[in-house]
């Protein structure tokens, strides 16, 4: 018996001069995906006299961690580069005063600082702790962020919504029945499915550092994400 809560309402919509009778229902579906992919992303940045120097230094210590990364199994098309800042640096120099005379203080260049941030994919969930935590001991300022997402997240959701339409499409032949009407179509559809939460591990600049010690790879369990599809139907019927 379909309950109040769950009969969203009777309409009757006017067109011209004539009325259309119609009925909502709501649907509800869940799909449930293990994740397939780790994701997480280290920043390298040096500082020098110039730009060339400091842009040496980053790409070396860069291509050290690049070289562990393709070692782990991982595929270019899963390495990407999110940004490449080069930046002055300046020192702020205090003004001197001398026989009641001061000179204004100044910003002067000392030299030039280069970032580079880097995003990694990681399609083998069973290498990820392992390369996560060795990145930290390839002297990467920041590792961060390790995510597990779904792939083809499109497919899951598409499976929660196929089960929202049968819920719903349920419902409303019961309900048409009770009623003693039959449905003629359907007049408006709206579908809501909310989007999975990843679970992240964090680890910033001190962890990074800690890690360099680190005799055991972190475990990290990928966990399950669950999408979750609510659709309105709107049937016209007579």
């Amino acid at each position: 018996v379909l309950s109040i809560k769950e009969l969203k309402s009777i309409s009757y919509v006017g067109h011209s001069d004539q009325l259309i009778n119609t009925i909502s229902v709501n649907g509800k579906g869940e799909a449930v995906s293990i994740p397939d992919i780790a994701t997480f992303s280290f920043t390298v940045t040096e500082t020098a006299k110039t730009v060339a120097e400091a842009q040496k230094a980053s790409t070396e210590r860069i291509n050290s961690a690049l070289k562990a990364v393709r070692a782990s199994g991982v595929a270019e098309k899963d390495i990407q580069t999110l940004s490449y800042n080069i930046n002055p640096h300046y020192d702020y120099q205090e003004g001197i005063c001398a026989n009641s005379v001061c000179r204004p203080g100044k910003s002067v260049l000392t030299g030039y600082e280069v970032s580079q941030s880097i995003q990694v994919k990681v399609r083998d969930l069973s290498k990820a702790g392992e390369l996560f935590g060795s990145i930290g001991s390839l002297g990467v300022q920041n590792v961060n962020g390790l995510s597990f997402s779904i792939d083809d997240i499109d497919n899951v959701r598409a499976k929660a919504r196929a089960l929202a339409i049968s819920d719903a499409q349920n419902k409303a032949k019961l309900l048409a029945k009770q009623l003693g009407v039959s449905i003629v179509g359907i007049t408006s559809f709206y579908d809501s499915s909310n989007q999975p939460v990843p679970m992240m591990y964090g680890m910033g600049a001190a962890d990074s550092i800690s890690m360099k010690t680190a005799a055991v790879a972190p475990e990290v369990p990928a966990g399950e994400q669950k999408i979750t599809s609510n659709v309105t139907i709107t049937y016209e019927i007579k």
